[in-house]
């Protein structure tokens, strides 16, 4: 697999997933308004998803900076690292973004703001004094990549999708906690009620376990995806490999990380005990780092 075809395939395999996540969003919300014949709260829940998302999205850089105490870095404070995202963004076309610092010593990255206009790349202190430059070089490239693919847009989209099936299938739960339930005029119609209403709550526990299954199996494609991407343009792929043996090896824990904040990382910032099985993989934002090396050492440039 090259590295062109190892990108498009991660990038079909993320918009087959998201038209999945509206079909189970069309079917949740058809299910569940057939069974309470309220459609009101179902707008209003989608209204309130949408809402919460629409503003995390718009204001998730600030948001997340300031959840890493992160501090922006200037020019002087250290011109080898922008001089490295300076010439990664002419070289993919990108704008200069933002560059900010993380006072951690474990070796990490990430980057988030709405759009490539408003990007910002923040780095651990850590993984500028444990990387050599073209490690570095492979990490800022990874980041570069999520912006240029609009992976925070592509977040929030999944953010919102997941926040209407949850807000559908507890709205739908407590509904039916004060006796709400449609009545048939006739047998026939009882009975298909009767098989709907059954469908209808067994969806209502399911489908949130399958959204979240669902939103983390997008993060890990795109996870693959910047790597490819980042690989691609530093025509490098062992610098990011290297980078990635690093950062995993490392025993430092990063104090500032926390679960809403562990996505954004090019890493996981939670080290785990043992190696997870298939059921753990399964709820990860990251897919497990020794398959990451294996794909960027695996691919023909």
């Amino acid at each position: 697999m090259t590295l062109y075809t190892h990108s498009d395939s991660n990038a079909r395999k993320t918009w087959i997933l998201i038209s999945a996540f509206f079909v189970l969003v069309i079917a949740l919300g058809w299910i569940f308004s057939y069974t309470l014949e309220s459609p009101a709260i179902l707008y209003i829940a989608v209204g309130l998803s949408i809402l919460m998302s629409f503003g995390s999205y718009w204001w998730s850089d600030k948001i997340v900076l300031s959840m890493s105490n992160a501090k922006k870095l200037e020019f002087d404070d250290n011109r080898q690292l922008y001089r490295i995202v300076e010439n990664l963004c002419i070289t993919a076309g990108l704008p200069m973004p933002r560059i900010y610092i993380i006072d951690e010593q474990a070796p990490n990255a990430f980057a988030t703001g709405r759009d490539p206009k408003h990007a910002v790349i923040a780095v651990t202190k850590g993984i500028l004094q444990k990387l050599d430059r073209s490690e570095l070089e492979g990490v800022i490239a990874h980041e570069l990549s999520h912006i240029g693919n609009r992976d925070i847009l592509i977040s929030t989209v999944v953010t919102v999708l997941v926040g209407v099936v949850v807000l559908l299938a507890d709205f739908f739960r407590r509904y039916l906690m004060f006796g709400g339930r449609r009545r048939s005029s006739n047998r026939r119609d009882g009975r298909l009620q009767l098989i709907i209403f059954i469908a209808a709550i067994v969806f209502s526990i399911l489908a949130p376990i399958f959204a979240y299954l669902m939103q983390f199996a997008i993060s890990r494609k795109r996870e693959f995806k910047a790597d490819a991407d980042g690989a691609l343009l530093t025509r490098y792929p062992e610098g990011l490999a290297m980078a990635l043996t690093k950062i995993a090896n490392d025993q430092q824990e990063l104090k500032v990380a926390n679960r809403a904040t562990a996505h954004l990382y090019i890493a996981s910032p939670f080290k785990p005990k043992k190696e997870p099985g298939f059921f753990a993989k399964a709820f990860m934002t990251h897919p497990p780092v020794e398959e990451r090396i294996a794909a960027l050492r695996g691919m023909r440039r």
